[in-house]
């Protein structure tokens, strides 16, 4: 399938999160409305992930942190509701609702794919921080728990936003001593990680390890979750070891979305392979963006998947096809770059940033916890919701 430069262009972007929201809105602002920008999402609504920690811990409401997919079309952007049942790469085609949807450019941002089920008994035991109804149900449940043992377990990597399972066991026991229950709860944390957020490098690591400890929150690594009991409320783990807990909040396993898998666009590690630089796949005029791309470092292990590289590389691939398109403007390179705030209760955050691209090994810094950099966090959140919707 040849591009025609000089004819109307169709792009468009499966998945309606960060990625895909700011790809197909930055796209319709670049672009005459002769082009078109479509987006393909199975859901009505967009709900910003990284306040599902807040919405847990009762400091936020649903309506707060979610918006109307439908208010994109107000900005020309034409928006598919519906199941995206097949992908074709190569004529850069995608079946939603059974019908076919043919495109000059094709833009991959439907993120991973949640799988709870492949850890037997995961499901029924406990509560899913990655999902809006995990998020609520975890909100209610807690309350109504005033004693015994609360263990957040990550029960596969990778996983996205790294920082997210620290942040919610210090969360969660920052609400236990605001609840006054704290004296009669302990809190453990289980990882299959050597340490936590370790592609920052060791230092990193070890600042954040020591948040979560100096918050009496025991920190167990290299913990691999085999199966859980919900009946007698067991962990057990690939080294033999067996925890009994009260109340289990988890991170699921994720895997790239089946659609993508049958398609062909996945490599050897389970993700989809991208030009660092370009976010461009291996068929030409298709790129993929965010949490659903492997993309690796020097030291071995992939970017992480989070949403400020989801929104960086759909900056620049809206750049670059609105260059490709235009002629207008340069083109640019994603440079790694990368940021995220480590919020650790009592209204306080830290700051993560740095280069994850840098050699030999990615350059991140950590600054230490404050008031400031929480309500940094909270205008952060305000500021995105208001500027795509």
């Amino acid at each position: 399938m040849s591009i025609n430069k000089n004819a109307d262009k169709t792009i468009l972007v499966l998945g309606g999160g960060i990625g895909g929201i700011t790809v197909a809105s930055l796209l319709r602002k670049k672009l005459l409305g002769s082009h078109r920008v479509i987006l393909a999402e199975r859901e009505s609504n967009f709900v910003f992930a990284p306040s599902f920690l807040w919405l847990m811990t009762g400091l936020r409401k649903t309506s707060n942190i979610s918006r109307p997919l439908s208010k994109l079309e107000s900005t020309g952007i034409e928006l598919i509701r519906g199941e995206i049942s097949k992908i074709d790469p190569e004529q850069r085609s995608v079946q939603v609702n059974g019908a076919d949807v043919k495109a000059d450019y094709l833009v991959i941002a439907l993120g991973a794919e949640l799988i709870p089920e492949t850890v037997p008994g995961l499901v029924e035991a406990g509560h899913n921080l990655y999902t809006l109804a995990g998020a609520e149900a975890l909100r209610d449940a807690r309350l109504e728990f005033r004693k015994g043992h609360l263990v957040v377990l990550v029960s596969g990597v990778p996983f996205k936003c790294p920082a997210a399972p620290y942040e919610a066991a210090m969360l969660l026991e920052s609400d236990c001593r605001q609840r006054n229950v704290r004296d009669s709860i302990s809190i453990d944390l289980f990882t299959p990680e050597p340490g936590p957020m370790g592609v920052a490098g060791p230092e990193v690591s070890g600042q954040v390890r020591q948040m979560v400890e100096s918050k009496d929150v025991h920190y167990y690594p290299e913990h691999t979750v085999t199966r859980v009991e919900p009946e007698t409320k067991r962990i057990i783990f690939s080294n033999g070891t067996v925890v009994s807990y009260d109340f289990l909040v988890y991170v699921p396993p994720h895997r790239a979305p089946q659609v993508v898998i049958d398609a062909d666009l996945t490599g050897s590690s389970g993700w989809v392979p991208v030009d660092r630089s370009t976010l461009e796949t291996r068929f030409p005029g298709v790129y993929a963006i965010g949490d659903v791309t492997d993309i690796p470092l020097t030291i071995g292990k992939p970017l992480p998947k989070a949403g400020v590289f989801a929104h960086g590389e759909a900056e620049v691939v809206a750049n670059n096809l609105a260059h490709v398109i235009t002629n207008k403007g340069r083109l640019v390179a994603f440079d790694g770059g990368g940021e995220c705030f480590v919020e650790i209760g009592d209204g306080q955050a830290g700051f993560g940033s740095g280069n994850f691209f840098a050699e030999p090994s990615p350059q991140i810094k950590l600054q230490q916890p404050s008031r400031m950099l929480h309500l940094a966090k909270v205008a952060f959140e305000k500021y995105w919701l208001f500027k795509w919707f």
